[in-house]
């Protein structure tokens, strides 16, 4: 076998790196657990290790319980993050050096509950403080209506010969012009704001390239979001997406439900997902139908209310309907109206 010339590109030095997205529901919130590094946020990550880890996945499993004293359960793999120049600026690693390709390989990882947290350097944190304009439950956020629509039609109208493009992206991630709200675009949605320079790390990363600052003005993170290391919120934004998208396709609702549950408390769990806002009873009908539920002997006290049945997942509706998702009311952007 003739070998490769030393010159060759492919003698680059890259250097993996593992990004776990736990998430879990707290008092209808959805919360993503994160570390503090050296002052701002990240999700828990470090280097894969050839030698010391068999798979990625018993890397990732080691590192998270190592930085934030949390064990992992349910995981599966995101997504694998390797664009050039996507590592700007770099997170810290003792095996990166500074002219490595650093490749992210992401996983999304659920729990029923929020897990104590006993490591200093880590905490949860709602995952809407990082993306405020994708939680319509309470109507259209003040943040999308105020600052980020007004923005994005100053960035059409720059867009020089890329201005229809631009509308018709924008249209396309943002339910504009007549197009629907698709939840599942997360990313897209923050992509596009990174690129119109709508969130901090736009200007961070500029910066730190020595480029020219964004042609707007640089926003603060109670309007568009809190920023976090790296690349972080980018897979942050995948995590969320394909979480979202999941609901339609696979039951994985019940990987962050509790053992028993009230159908308003499934329904409420699902609505803090996806960020809207359900038709009560529709909702109800698609679930008892769907076969994934049992009723139970119990019931529970609800505020100001009948006492409510309480439901366990159905082991055989999760078997029978392992390929199928929740049928849940189509979601709009009038979350307000809906009861």
């Amino acid at each position: 076998m003739t070998k490769a010339p030393q010159n060759t590109p492919f003698a680059a030095n890259v250097a993996i790196t593992l990004n776990a997205v736990l998430a879990a529901i707290a008092d209808n919130r959805p919360m993503a657990l994160c570390v503090n590094a050296e002052g701002t946020l990240g999700l828990p990550y470090g280097p894969f290790d050839p030698v010391r880890h068999r798979t990625f996945e018993i890397g990732l499993r080691e590192w998270v319980t190592r930085q934030t004293h949390v064990s992992l359960g349910f995981v599966e793999q995101l997504y694998t993050f390797g664009d050039k120049g996507r590592e700007a600026p770099l997170a810290a690693l003792a095996t990166a050096g500074a002219r490595d390709r650093v490749v992210s390989v992401g996983y999304l990882a659920l729990a029923r509950e929020m897990a104590p947290v006993s490591a200093a350097d880590a905490g949860w944190r709602d995952w809407y403080a990082f993306f405020p304009w994708e939680d319509w439950r309470g109507g259209e956020p003040a943040v999308f209506k105020d600052r980020i629509n007004p923005a994005l039609d100053d960035w059409i109208a720059n867009g020089g010969p890329d201005e229809n493009l631009r509308r018709a992206r924008i249209a396309a991630a943002f339910g504009r012009d007549g197009a629907d709200w698709d939840e599942a675009r997360t990313l897209d949605r923050y992509e596009l704001m990174y690129e119109a320079g709508l969130v901090a790390e736009a200007f961070r990363d500029r910066r730190e390239a020595g480029l020219e600052p964004p042609d707007a003005d640089e926003p603060k993170a109670a309007e568009t979001g809190i920023a976090m290391i790296s690349d972080h919120r980018r897979i942050l934004a995948t995590a969320v997406g394909r979480l979202r998208g999941k609901l339609r396709y696979r039951p994985i609702i019940f990987e962050l439900a509790p053992p028993t549950f009230t159908l308003l408390q499934l329904q409420k769990i699902s609505e803090a997902i996806v960020g809207f806002k359900f038709h009560k009873q529709n909702f109800r009908r698609s679930i008892e139908k769907s076969g994934f539920v049992a009723r139970t002997d119990q019931t529970t006290q609800q505020a100001g209310g009948r006492p409510a049945a309480l439901f366990s997942v159905s082991s055989e509706g999760l078997r029978k309907h392992a390929a199928s998702g929740l049928a849940i009311p189509r979601l709009r952007r009038d979350a307000d109206t809906l009861s």
